[in-house]
């Protein structure tokens, strides 16, 4: 195992930001992430797991412990033993999700094919409960194997067991740091119809009969890149970690009050599907971030609003993390001095 000194961690993330780690390992195994993982309690040095980096934004200073990156490297496929004959799909943490996505796409399994084009590593989606178009990975997960930092043992966890609700995990909430991710199970539907629930999907194939998984998923990469949440090399508008804050739930009350506020009808999507979301909707940050008086486009310093989608923020070249920050700050004091509503970020912050 090779651990470096003064590793700089920029270039391991989408936003391009961030000083170095004190110390990082890449692990491409098991045995490898719990001798990291043993490294470190050792010592008494702060632990950071990284994956694609397309979810984080880190500190000018850098992260003062050891950076552990996640490579495990295969994926496998089996016949589900149930009636209906799906398929689980055996994927390692460290593989790339959108190449993963295309695979069982083309392989005609449907259950993520809306989630083509996102970036990051299968290892990040439980933790995010990574959604986009109208799908989840909670509704296709069959099992998260990891890593538990506190008995230095692997154990596995069902989707029941994984806490997951709108991006949200027991990975990321409760149990934030506890453990590493190493495998995702996914039970995908071999001939499957396709999801086509968000409205820009059906506009974009609305006239195209009864779409496939493919057409589907191209459709989704189309609507992506015109928003720039495409990674796409020489696209300013990519140089983001995507949809910086999250879409707020509120209750019908509350958006009444968005509504007279804003003397217009706010654009609203259901909460969830379970009863426990009953009486709740969820309303675009988007639209509120705009109602407040923001634009694509607007600056502050290096650091700006995506010229294509008002939920990005991007950076412009040689932004800094606390450019990045104050920006979000400016735009959240908008929010909430207009609405009421304080919006919550989406990426996670290393090393502030």
């Amino acid at each position: 195992m090779l651990i470096e000194e003064n590793k700089p961690l920029a270039p391991f993330t989408t936003f391009g930001i961030g000083g170095p780690a004190r110390w990082f390992v890449e692990a491409a195994s098991e045995e490898e992430i719990a001798e990291a993982a043993a490294w470190a309690a050792e010592r008494g040095v702060p632990l950071f797991v990284l994956g694609g980096g397309s979810n984080l934004l880190v500190s000018d200073s850098g992260f003062d412990g050891l950076v552990l990156r996640v490579a495990l490297h295969g994926i496998s496929e089996q016949v589900a033993t149930t009636p209906s004959g799906q398929t689980i799909y055996q994927a390692a943490a460290g593989e790339d999700w959108d190449p993963f996505v295309e695979r069982t796409t083309q392989a005609g399994s449907a259950g993520i094919e809306c989630l083509v084009g996102i970036p990051g590593t299968v290892g990040g989606t439980p933790v995010q409960n990574v959604g986009a178009y109208g799908q989840e990975v909670a509704s296709a997960i069959e099992q998260v194997r990891a890593f538990d930092l506190q008995s230095h043992s692997f154990v596995e966890f069902a989707a029941a067991e994984c806490g997951f609700a709108y991006r949200r995990s027991r990975f990321n909430s409760e149990d934030r740091g506890r453990y590493i991710v190493t495998r995702v199970d996914y039970r995908l539907t071999p001939g499957g119809a396709p999801t086509v629930r968000y409205a820009d999907l059906q506009r974009a194939l609305a006239e195209s009969g009864e779409p496939n998984l493919a057409e589907v998923a191209a459709v989704v990469r189309r609507v992506r890149q015109a928003k720039g949440m495409l990674l796409v090399d020489g696209d300013p508008d990519c140089r983001s970690a995507g949809s910086f804050f999250k879409n707020p739930v509120v209750s019908e009350e509350q958006l009444r009050q968005i509504a007279a506020v804003s003397a217009k009808e706010p654009p609203r999507f259901p909460a969830g599907t379970g009863a426990e979301n009953l009486g709740w909707v969820k309303v675009p940050a988007a639209w509120l971030i705009e109602q407040a008086g923001f634009s694509k486009g607007y600056t502050l310093g290096a650091a700006a609003i995506s010229s294509r989608h008002t939920l990005a923020l991007v950076n412009l070249g040689a932004a800094s993390a606390a450019e990045v920050l104050a920006l979000a700050e400016q735009i959240n004091a908008a929010v909430e001095a207009r609405f009421g509503l304080r919006l919550e970020m989406e990426p996670v912050l290393v090393g502030f």
